[in-house]
């Protein structure tokens, strides 16, 4: 049996993003805790610095992605990484009643 997955949100504390970076650490535990060996918040010795890692995977980048994730859309990012069949319910666009977008 592989290893569960451990999720790394890096954060710049001088930028005042500890709160959004444990809120956001909160939301996917609960949704993945059956899935994630754990979240680990990383402050960043570089200033402006937010990203998240499943393992060695970049799932989100400030820089890259431009500011920050939705909770929805990151439970879809991780999802996709940590259990790709999974529903996630009323997040998922494609999880529709029956099996069929309108």
């Amino acid at each position: 049996m592989s290893e569960r997955p451990r999720v790394t949100i890096e954060y710049c504390p001088r930028c005042g993003w500890l709160l959004r970076s444990a809120w956001l650490a909160q939301e996917l535990l609960t949704t993945f805790q059956a899935e994630l060996a754990e979240v680990a918040l990383v402050p960043s010795a570089q200033s402006g610095t937010f990203r998240i890692q499943v393992n060695d995977a970049v799932v989100w980048s400030r820089q890259s992605d431009g500011g920050f994730p939705a909770a929805a859309e990151l439970k879809r990012r991780v999802r996709d990484l940590v259990a790709p069949g999974r529903a996630l319910g009323h997040l998922d666009p494609t999880d529709k009643v029956g099996g069929t977008e309108p």
